[in-house]
């Protein structure tokens, strides 16, 4: 079997919250949760574990690849929150999207801080 990834512990301030703010603004299942966990599961199988850690909480990136269609219906909630969003990593261009490597993407923070990235083509 070729390696494949399986799960990462994200960081959160509430593990509840986090949880909730990617099943809805990606429109996930909800996935059975244990011990210190609030777990989230992709469509691929990755399983996604919020976690509250005694520590302070350093910003990470993920991104998530989505159809147009997902991604037109994850950017409007991002818009109806009123989630602040940018077109570009570097944070300068505010209340845009890019339409870079022959797909479209937007990046914005999530409820603990982390920079979050949707694209709807790979980059490779």
């Amino acid at each position: 079997m070729p390696a494949a990834f399986n799960h990462t512990i994200i960081a959160a301030r509430n593990s509840t919250e986090s949880a909730r703010f990617f099943r809805e603004l990606l429109e996930l299942s909800e996935a059975p949760s244990w011990g210190p966990f609030t777990n989230v599961q992709l469509a691929d199988g990755v399983l996604l574990q919020f976690a509250e850690p005694p520590a302070d909480i350093q910003m990470q990136h993920y991104a998530f690849l989505l159809d147009d269609a997902l991604f037109d219906r994850a950017y409007q909630r991002l818009r109806e929150r009123g989630i602040t969003h940018w077109a570009d990593p570097q944070m300068r261009r505010p209340g845009e999207i890019n339409t870079e490597h022959g797909g479209r993407g937007v990046y914005f923070k999530d409820p603990a801080g982390h920079a979050i990235e949707l694209i709807t083509r790979p980059y490779l």
